[in-house]
């Protein structure tokens, strides 16, 4: 269990005093470091403690009046193939990209050239024109802070969204997808709308600028940030970039904890083109440690230039974006934290007494997380390359370094990570239901074409028990036990469907009783000993039930598929439509 997924870390606007104008780094003894021998040791022992095949890169930065202390180190495994995590080892950081789209987007609200000019609270409606959403009063309301502090009503709904799609067909979408809350009620995380948010320059400048360009000219570059990217070939070409480490088939039973067979995940955007890709605002960036340590200065700084000392972004921007708007926690899950508030790209909360502002990043195979302390003129970033327990590692590790440098009482948050990851699992283990000894069949065998004209079609197959005789399923069945291996239980009915989703490849639907089915998102990944499967969320519990209806037959899907937030009630009615989070109906 993530601590992000515990409490998700925020913090609030702050103002900082006392930290140098310009950079102005100076020599320590080995027990004065930042990354002190202890803290080495420390870090070395907690990667060794999760058996974690990867590595870590570290970066921390101080500030003082008499200059910064700036230390990045890498420690473990960038590859599987042997090779060290060095301080410009390249990571993809996830979802701490979203706050480079938050001051791209002040940015533009600062330039006085535009026209019409644009603020925080303008209306989405008024300047994409094809938004919509199935809200009327979102769609009407929803402004530029809305999207930014995840409050439009809308869930995360992940699986929308495919390598084909483009802004264009996901904003026609939009207006599908069914809200989970009323607007502006509940903080729900959103990927899609920073996906939006990053289609603003393009659709504000008149030189029709794409966002990743907009981004390394009025940022990247101006910051001297020269590894960072957006863009997988660049990152590979430097021989710099990462391979995310996963764990297959652990016996978790046996050992939670435990490598199994290790594989090397592919970086995850598999084309992303001249202009980025679908996800480049809200997850497309790539870094090392090394830039993340100027990344960490420039906002501690308030966004000026730490070698130069100009701004490069305006203060109030930053403070902006570390404004907290909606509520993630309202209350706090262990003494030495507090509620946790958002706003744009930055999670706001006090850590022992401590503003601490941060974020969290995930993607296939790395997790990362930037965070500062402003009133200490103190900023970690801790980068991870296990797709397990990256979260935990970096987590124990960035409270590890807050704790040592600033002073704090040492909390064990290594033991508590571990009983909590103790307990996540035996709470999914009591919470699974076995499939009934002799469960009702279903009504049908529900094989064909199903539409959500939110999240497309899907072809279901039959295979396991019966295999499809569809003339459209053949190639599928053809080849399900090369790109599935080890997947399809022969002994019960089973469908099956290929899926072009950037978070899956495959969706399995498993029969559990009468016309109920459990459904797993699969990601079959290609290697040059053949195919191996990663299970999306394998700890949830995802239900497809289907219904021959008198005006429409199909299935519904229900158990947090749509990803909504935190303390969000699942879908009430008497109906499995009205029930499901996402309703597919038969073609």
């Amino acid at each position: 269990m993530r601590l992000w997924d515990l409490f998700l870390l925020v913090s609030t606007p702050v103002v900082i005093y006392g930290l140098p104008s310009k950079q102005a780094p100076f020599q320590v003894q080995p027990e004065n470091r930042l990354l002190s021998p202890d803290i080495d040791d420390f870090i070395e022992a907690v990667l060794a403690d999760w058996k974690s095949p990867g590595g870590l890169g570290v970066a921390v930065v101080r500030g003082d009046d008499d200059g910064w202390q700036i230390e990045t180190k890498g420690y473990g495994y960038a590859t599987l193939g042997g090779s060290k995590v060095s301080e410009d080892t390249l990571f993809c950081i996830g979802s701490n990209s979203k706050l480079f789209n938050v001051l791209a987007t002040g940015l533009l609200i600062s330039n006085n050239s535009l026209a019409p000019r644009v603020s925080w609270d303008s209306k989405i409606a008024d300047i994409v024109h094809e938004w919509e959403l199935r809200d009327p009063v979102a769609s009407a309301r929803s402004t530029i802070v809305d999207l930014m502090s995840h409050r439009t009503g809308l869930p995360r709904d992940d699986l929308m969204y495919a390598w084909a799609d483009d802004i264009y067909s996901l904003l026609a979408r939009f207006k599908f997808l069914r809200p989970s809350t009323e607007f502006r009620d509940k903080w729900q995380y959103n990927n899609n709308m920073y996906t939006l948010l990053s289609y603003l320059p393009t659709v504000l400048l008149q030189s029709k600028t794409p966002y990743t360009q907009y981004v390394k000219e009025h940022i990247f570059d101006p910051l001297g940030l020269s590894s960072t990217t957006f863009f997988g070939k660049v990152a590979m070409e430097s021989g710099n970039l990462a391979e995310g480490i996963t764990r297959d088939q652990v016996n978790r039973t046996e050992d939670l904890f435990g490598q199994g067979t290790l594989r090397s995940m592919p970086y995850w955007i598999p084309a992303d083109g001249n202009d980025g890709s679908l996800l480049s605002g809200a997850g497309g960036v790539i870094m090392s440690v090394r830039d993340a340590a100027t990344w960490l200065q420039t906002l501690l700084l308030k966004g000026r230039n730490p070698l130069t000392n100009e701004t490069v972004i305006p203060p109030e921007i930053v403070e902006k974006a570390a404004t907290g708007v909606s509520v993630v926690s309202g209350q706090a899950i262990h003494p030495a934290l507090s509620p946790v508030v958002y706003g744009g790209g930055q999670a706001i909360m006090a850590y022992q007494g401590h503003t601490l502002i941060e974020h969290g990043g995930s993607t296939p195979g790395f997790r990362t997380q930037i965070a500062r302390l402003p009133f200490d003129n103190l900023g970690v970033a801790v980068f991870s390359n296990d797709d397990i327990y990256g979260d935990q590692i970096m987590d124990i590790v960035k409270f590890g370094i807050i704790d040592k440098v600033v002073s704090l009482e040492r909390i064990d948050w290594n033991s508590l990570m571990k009983a909590a990851a103790v307990a996540s699992y035996e709470k999914v283990l009591s919470q699974k239901i076995p499939r009934p000894d002799n469960p009702k069949p279903p009504t049908a065998l529900w094989q064909g074409q199903y539409k959500n004209d939110a999240y497309g079609e899907i072809l279901l197959c039959l295979v396991g028990l019966k295999w499809s005789t569809l003339p459209e399923c053949l190639q599928l069945i053809d080849e399900v036990h090369t790109t599935l291996p080890g997947v399809i239980n022969p002994s019960i009915p089973t469908l099956v469907a290929k899926w072009d989703k950037i978070w899956a490849s495959h969706v399995l639907l498993e029969h559990f009783d009468g016309d109920l089915y459990n459904a797993s998102a699969l990601n079959s990944i290609a290697t040059d000993d053949g195919f191996w499967v990663n299970r999306q969320a394998r700890d949830e519990v995802i239900t497809a039930e289907f219904v021959i209806g008198e005006d429409e037959t199909g299935f519904g899907l229900t158990g947090g598929i749509w990803g909504a937030g935190p303390g969000v009630d699942p879908p009430n009615g008497d109906t499995v439509r009205e029930r499901a989070e996402v309703w597919f109906k038969k073609l």
